[in-house]
């Protein structure tokens, strides 16, 4: 099975600009992933002047309230970031296509449905769209995050940035 490092250095090679959108709730547990690994990702960015072209984007529980700054920027690439209930170990992490979600995966704390943000964003912006995927532990109100989501959270901020480094030196 293919790292996360692997499969997202794959996917963003050759990428413009990387829009990273976080989504999830601070109030619910493990549901802050997403959250997270945007914080995360910043803070690695400020560290790398800049790099490549990626902005960061906080969507919380109304992911689709940021569409509009999304389709300003005009992102060659989207990362989408959200845990999901997948039936899988906690801290699991799996690349899904906009077409996977709702077909088995539950993302239950938006206020939209992913399944319709994610048909939204295919038909508004023309960019390549990756949806990663975060097993929760435990979404109980006010609980905060497992060792599980932290590790994953470190893993994917990684990743996205190493990728977005790479694409810058090509580019």
């Amino acid at each position: 099975m293919e790292t996360i490092n692997k499969i997202l250095k794959n996917r963003l090679a050759g990428a413009k600009r990387i829009a990273v959108l976080g989504v999830g709730s601070e109030l619910r547990g493990d549901d802050v992933a997403g959250l997270l690994v945007a914080e995360e990702l910043q803070k690695k960015l400020k560290k790398k002047d800049g790099a490549a072209k990626l902005k960061v984007f906080f969507g919380a529980t109304a992911p689709e309230n940021l569409t509009g700054e999304i389709r300003k920027f005009k992102p060659s690439h989207l990362v989408i970031i959200d845990t999901a209930e997948m039936g899988q170990k906690p801290g699991t992490m799996l690349m899904l296509r906009p077409d996977q979600v709702g077909g088995g995966v539950s993302f239950s704390t938006h206020i939209m449905p992913a399944k319709v943000m994610a048909e939204y964003l295919l038909r508004s912006l023309s960019c390549e769209i990756i949806i990663i995927g975060i097993q929760p532990e435990s979404l109980a109100f006010g609980r905060p995050p497992s060792r599980h989501i932290k590790g994953s959270v470190k893993e994917i901020a990684s990743a996205i940035s190493a990728a977005a480094t790479a694409t810058k030196r090509k580019g």
